[in-house]
C-alpha cells in the first residue's frame, strides 16, 4: 500500500484483509499519481497498462476515484513492484529490472506484460525463481 500512497492517502493504517474492499469502492486518484511516481513512468504508460483511455483517466481525476476494475489492475501492477522490490533489494533496482528485456519472459521487458493477469503470474513465477537462487 506504501507505494499506492500509504498513509497519506488512505488515512490510516491499512491491513491486508482491507485491500479487497478498498478496491471494490475504488481506489483514491492519488494513488494512481503516487503509483507513476514510484515507478518512474509517465501517466500514459501506466494508464496503457492498466487499460484506461486518456480521456477516461481524465475523467476519473476529476471524479478523484478510480473504478473497481481499474483499481485492481493498479493494485496488481503496485503488488508487482513491491514484489520485484523486496526480490532485489530495493525500488531503484525494481525499477531498471522492470524495463529490461528478460530471457524468462521471451525477450520482453516484465512492465510490459503487467497488462494482463497471466502476464503477471508470469513475472511473479520469475522472481520466485529468482527469489530461490534459480537462473532467470
Amino acid at each position: 500500500m506504501a507505494l499506492l500512497g500509504g498513509a497519506k492517502i488512505f488515512r490510516r493504517q491499512t491491513q491486508p484483509l482491507d485491500i479487497p474492499a478498498l478496491v471494490r469502492r475504488g481506489l483514491p486518484y492519488s494513488s494512481y499519481d503516487a503509483l507513476a511516481g514510484a515507478l518512474g513512468v509517465r501517466g500514459s504508460d501506466l494508464a496503457a497498462i492498466i487499460g484506461v483511455a486518456p480521456r477516461t483517466l481524465a475523467r476519473r481525476k476529476l471524479a478523484r476515484r478510480l473504478s473497481p476494475v481499474e483499481s485492481d489492475r493498479l493494485y496488481r501492477v503496485a503488488h508487482i513492484m513491491a514484489l520485484t522490490a523486496e526480490t532485489l533489494g530495493s525500488l531503484d533496482k525494481a525499477r531498471v529490472w522492470l524495463y529490461q528485456e528478460n530471457r524468462a519472459l521471451g525477450g520482453n521487458p516484465p512492465f510490459s506484460l503487467l497488462d494482463t493477469e497471466i502476464g503477471a503470474r508470469l513475472v511473479e513465477e520469475v522472481l520466485q525463481r529468482i527469489n530461490h537462487g534459480i537462473y532467470s
